[in-house]
């Protein structure tokens, strides 16, 4: 069947408490991993919290990035979700885990808009 997209959920473990905890450099590294898949990269919004951690997402043409991190734990969780056939999701995610120095990474992929029940309207009861 064809799909409309793919959505990654990413699971990044052991990554640098200085890398997940700086919004400049996580911001950077999430605009680099969304032009290394191949998107074109139109928005960013980067929030940084007290005392530590970074939420953000990059809007791309194709859909988005999206990020939380915990430096404290070393962990950070994604998202990344990009519509048609030229971007691939794995590559932003391979990205991140690399540039974060991550010591290991688990995902899962979701494919979204299944082509035949696009067009069809659902009903609640």
């Amino acid at each position: 069947m064809k799909h409309l997209g793919r959505h990654v959920l990413a699971e990044i473990y052991g990554c640098g408490f200085d890398i997940l905890n700086d919004i400049r450099k996580v911001e950077e590294i999430m605009v680099n991993a969304a032009l290394e898949a191949g998107a074109e990269v139109r928005e960013c919004v980067f929030h940084k919290f007290s005392p530590q951690g970074v939420s953000g997402v990059v809007v791309i043409s194709e859909s988005h990035l999206a990020i939380h991190t915990w430096p404290e734990l070393g962990y950070a969780a994604v998202d990344v979700f990009t519509c048609g056939e030229r971007v691939d999701p794995w590559d932003a995610c391979n990205y991140l885990t690399s540039h974060f120095c991550a010591q290991h990474m688990t995902a899962r992929e979701t494919k979204r808009g299944i082509i035949p029940f696009a067009g069809q309207v659902a009903v609640n009861q």
